[in-house]
């Protein structure tokens, strides 16, 4: 297999598996961004969701990257309700050396929602600032006799919530681990993210934490594309309010499919479809453009 083809498997394996250490150059002797070089990574994520019944206030969660979620807060007590949400996301990465790189990223939310009860239907829709994060990815070991490990931390530095927002009150670690055997590529990513007790107007509010585990398989179809599957399995605690719980501890399962494109050496685009299997009616569309400088 061409080092073209190798780095267009693992590039778009990664991609899909984790939206910022693994949006990775096409070559897979590169890992991190050259020493000096500059990466634009931007995304767009869709995200459909419903639901009808009784709820405890359980969020709506956006997935726009494997270890990255935009929460919406969702009522108490509504019978039906279906959501849109479209959120655009900006990145830059910068290598410090050939094995380590810096990276920042913000969002920005558009979302519409339909709730009907028994006596009416309403319609609510919103656009706004939704996050800023920044974060460090280092290549602990390369992949030879085992699988090679990324290690990746990142903290936000910026979080809009329902009337407020917050900084530095969430963090995330993680790790990439992968081995590529010609033509295929098998990867496993695993995050845990942690949320700290802020403000949200006049009460405490606390995200739940949550683990996520990532098993994902890429097959190189040429040089130019690789199609993507895997799993993904999430385990989220309960959102508190004023320390109160609202709803349970809850674990889901998805489906991931995508698809890569090597456009250039330098740039790819990668598609990745999530549908949720159990724990949660909801379904993730996401579009990435990676381009080096």
């Amino acid at each position: 297999m061409t080092n073209k083809m190798r780095g267009l498997l693992l590039a778009a394996l990664l991609t899909y598996s984790h939206c910022a250490s693994a949006d990775l150059p096409l070559t897979i002797e590169d890992l991190t961004t050259e020493k000096g070089k500059v990466k634009i990574d931007v995304s767009l994520a869709y995200s459909n969701s419903d639901r009808q019944g009784v709820f405890t206030g359980e969020p709506i969660i956006i997935q726009t990257g494997e270890s990255s979620f935009i929460t919406l807060p969702a009522l108490i007590g509504e019978s039906r309700g279906n959501n849109d949400s479209l959120v655009s996301t900006l990145g830059f990465r910068y290598g410090l050396t050939n094995k380590t790189e810096i990276f920042f990223r913000t969002s920005y939310l558009h979302s519409s929602t339909r709730n009907r009860d028994l006596s009416r239907t309403t319609t609510d829709s919103t656009s706004r600032f939704s996050d800023a994060w920044a974060g460090i990815n280092y290549q602990i070991k390369e992949d030879d006799r085992t699988p090679a490990l990324i290690g990746f931390s990142e903290i936000a530095l910026r979080e809009r919530h329902t009337r407020s927002s917050s900084s530095f009150h969430s963090a995330l670690l993680g790790f990439t681990a992968y081995t590529a055997l010609d033509p295929i590529v098998f990867s496993l990513t695993s995050a845990y993210r942690f949320n700290q007790s802020r403000k949200d107007g006049d009460q405490d509010y606390k995200p739940g934490n949550f683990l996520l585990i990532h098993p994902g398989i890429a097959f190189a179809v040429n040089d130019r594309i690789t199609l993507t599957t895997g799993m993904q399995w999430t385990n989220r605690q309960a959102d508190k309010w004023d320390g109160k719980a609202q709803g349970f501890r809850r674990t889901s399962s998805a489906l991931l499919l995508g698809v890569g494109y090597g456009i250039s050496k330098a740039s790819a685009i990668n598609i990745t479809l999530k549908s949720n299997v159990s724990g949660s009616n909801e379904a993730d569309l996401r579009l990435n453009w990676l381009h080096t400088f």
